[in-house]
């Protein structure tokens, strides 16, 4: 694994690269750049990828990784960390930074991201339909909502192949949520599934105080088949 440096627009975005193989773009949650994210990368690349995962939150410059631990069980240092990205990581400024990404990238990608990064994967695939041709997203959060901006609402615009792995107890993807994406992504037939873990949200970084082993195992597993047949 190999740090690399990614010129965006609006500046120098640190990201790990590693593997060899079809492209993989690797979206972190919301917790930020740690070593269980390194893992993750890892991991995937041993199913014979090339994975790039850029620090999403590159525009802080540097900073310490959180304990998602502490985080999960502190709501004051959990706000202090909300309130610092803060408008760091909008929509518009995440689709011109992944320009850049995928310039890194050659051919076909497959793009995969948790929590915020499963609301990013979808907002890519709906952008960048010409080069992402399939998309993960676990433990999504806010991917539909009556804001105007809603991924769901991006469904026309999707080419790939969709996977969501949505978690049983999670605020943020009620099963009334799921059910208006699902509505739009038949609309517009998207290829997609989308299946409901029994876990919290958060469950797949071993990190985290809610990881549960056996469904990120089969989180892997679906991610697997998804990139499979979409870029072999």
């Amino acid at each position: 694994m190999k740090k690399i440096e990614i010129r965006t627009a609006d500046g120098i975005c640190p990201a790990y690269d590693v593997g060899t193989g079809p492209s993989a773009l690797l979206l972190i949650d919301g917790v930020g750049m740690r070593p269980a994210m390194l893992e993750m990368a890892l991991r995937l690349s041993l199913g014979g990828y090339r994975v790039l995962m850029p620090d999403l939150f590159y525009r802080l410059g540097q900073y310490a990784p959180n304990d998602p631990e502490k985080m999960f069980a502190d709501p004051e240092l959990r706000n202090a960390w909300w309130k610092r990205i803060d408008g760091v990581l909008t929509p518009p400024l995440f689709l011109r930074d992944t320009e850049a990404y995928l310039a890194e990238l050659a051919g076909p990608v497959g793009v995969t991201g948790y929590c915020m990064g499963g609301r990013l994967a979808l907002i890519a695939a709906a952008t960048f339909s010409d080069r992402i041709v399939a998309a993960a997203a676990y433990h999504p959060g806010n991917v539909a909502t009556d804001a105007p901006d809603s991924p769901h609402r991006l469904a026309k615009n999707i080419k790939a192949s969709v996977y969501i792995g949505a978690a049983s107890e999670d605020p943020t993807f009620t099963p009334e949520q799921q059910q208006l994406l699902t509505t739009a992504f038949d609309a517009a037939h998207v290829k997609y599934q989308l299946e409901v873990y029994p876990a919290k949200h958060g469950w797949v970084p071993t990190d985290t105080p809610v990881h549960d082993a056996a469904a990120a195992e089969k989180h892997w597993q679906t991610l697997g088949a998804l990139f499979g047949t979409a870029l072999r």
